[in-house]
């Protein structure tokens, strides 16, 4: 049957992250209905089934992060499913672990396989009223959710399978009233189980702990019913003297106690590629940082008129949309601010369009979706691009393909009452500009009706930019006269006309 492998969904992506399944084992599904959404190192993306049929196993489960080819899900036609004989009596149920796929690629599968076989044959037949009361746990209905949960590993699959079935078996035998045979001592004794040995009976969650320990099962008596080891033997054991699964124990206990010192988040998807963006940067094209702090008064005064024109009806219109305007109409004075670096070609490339990028923080970590070719648009379009790119960043909904080729960037840490800061370039720009919170504070202006230079003291809407750029390439004159026509538009709006 078909198996689904993780595809490259753009710019060279090596592994993703399983986020949520949409669909689950027995679901139909046709070409083109989403099935998972992953997270790579760029946004959340959700991905298509190439094929129609029957979803007949989930290879990867939520959580597991996993390379570019990797299969993820099979599917099969649906009338391809085998047509199940009638129930006939059958002999005790035996596993059979000879089979040499076992260690191969295919072990799971086909281990699955003859355990479904097995376990059809071995229902009971539903006039019994102690098996009907108690109810009939199969491990064939949960045997691809067995093979998918907690183990890393296929011997860790193979055991948890095996102890699935063996606990069904028992539970039967228990429901019916027939007695449990209880496990010989020589085959839990310490030592005499074979390397591999698959008769050690514990819970998926119960061998994980141990495995998080370093316990060995098999040198544990088991306490639990039908000789099976409890959590409780694998923490006696963990403490016993000379061990070194005391720390382990408190560290795996902690989270039920709430009292946890410490906690760790793996560093993977955008935070991953983020970090590292953000590190090649910082050291590898010299920032310099310059700041102006104005009055922004004009800007939230045409804001205000422009929430209420009818053009903007039903559109979002905020400060960004102005600052925004600001740096298209500054970047003509001062194209190369709009330019990259190529140290491969030795040249200085400078873009004649504007692809700007706004800087959003997300649950997941920081994206930088950008508007392409925002030098085109009008006031209205941008306002609706801008509000678009920001509602997407924030649903962690944002394409790889919105985040490339991005030329300008501009980050606004004043939503959260920041007054400035030094922003690190974007890897393949060569400026940023920083937003700070727009506040009142006291602003000295000249005084009014009056000959003679004299100032006052007056409460205005004041706020402070920051812009880092190359500094390779783009001197501190460039860089300080773009500063100032975007400061200077942003004080006086009217000034934009200039331009």
């Amino acid at each position: 049957m078909p198996e689904y492998l993780l595809p490259d969904v753009g710019e060279g992506l090596t592994e993703a992250e399983i986020v949520t399944w949409k669909v689950k084992v027995g679901d139909v599904v046709a070409v083109n209905d989403v099935v998972v959404e992953i997270e790579t190192a760029k946004s959340l993306v959700e991905l298509p089934s190439p094929y129609a049929g029957e979803v007949t196993a989930i290879l990867v489960k939520e959580g597991e992060t996993v390379p570019v080819g990797t299969p993820i899900i099979a599917i099969g036609a649906p009338e391809s499913a085998p047509v199940s004989a009638p129930a006939e009596p059958a002999p005790p149920m035996e596993i059979d672990l000879s089979n040499p796929a076992a260690s191969g690629s295919g072990e799971g599968e086909s281990l699955v396989g003859r355990m479904k076989a097995d376990r059809g044959a071995q229902r009971r037949a539903r006039t019994r009223p102690a098996a009907e009361a108690a109810g009939v746990h199969t491990a064939r209905a949960d045997v691809h959710d067995v093979f998918n949960q907690h183990a890393t590993d296929q011997h860790g699959k193979v055991e948890q399978i095996v102890s699935a079935v063996v606990d069904d078996a028992e539970g039967q035998r228990r429901a019916a009233g027939e007695p449990v045979p209880t496990p010989e001592p020589a085959a839990t004794a310490v030592g005499e189980a074979a390397p591999g040995d698959l008769r050690v009976l514990a819970k998926p969650p119960v061998r994980k702990l141990a495995k998080d320990l370093g316990i060995d099962l098999r040198s544990l008596a088991p306490s639990g019913p039908g000789g099976t080891i409890t959590r409780a033997d694998v923490e006696q054991a963990a403490a016993a003297p000379g061990s070194t699964g005391l720390e382990t124990i408190a560290r795996a206990t902690s989270s039920t106690t709430g009292g946890e010192r410490e906690t760790r988040e793996p560093i993977k998807g955008v935070r991953k590629m983020m970090a590292s963006a953000m590190t090649a940067s910082a050291f590898t094209a010299p920032h310099v940082t310059e700041w102006v702090t104005i009055d922004a008064t004009g800007t939230l005064d045409l804001v205000a008129r422009l929430k209420e024109r009818r053009e903007f009806k039903g559109v979002k219109v905020s400060p960004l949309l102005v600052f925004a305007k600001a740096v298209l109409l500054a970047l003509r004075r001062t194209p190369m601010i709009n330019s990259t670096w190529d140290e491969a070609a030795g040249e200085v490339v400078v873009k004649h369009y504007v692809n700007l990028g706004i800087a959003a923080a997300t649950p997941r970590g920081l994206v930088v979706p950008n508007v392409k070719d925002a030098q085109d648009l009008g006031l209205v379009d941008l306002a609706r691009a801008l509000e678009e790119l920001t509602s997407v960043a924030r649903e962690g909904r944002t394409q790889p393909a919105d985040m490339a080729d991005g030329t300008f960037t501009i980050t606004n840490v004043g939503v959260f009452g920041v007054d400035a800061g030094t922003p690190i370039i974007n890897p393949g720009e060569s400026a940023i500009l920083c937003m700070g919170a727009i506040k009142p504070q006291p602003w000295v202006v000249p005084s009014t009706g009056s000959g003679q230079a004299e100032y006052q003291v007056v409460p205005r809407q004041v706020t402070t930019l920051a812009l880092s750029f190359d500094h390779r390439h783009i001197d501190g004159a460039t860089g300080s006269q773009f500063l100032a026509d975007v400061a200077g538009i942003i004080a006086d709006p009217a000034t934009a006309l200039l331009f």
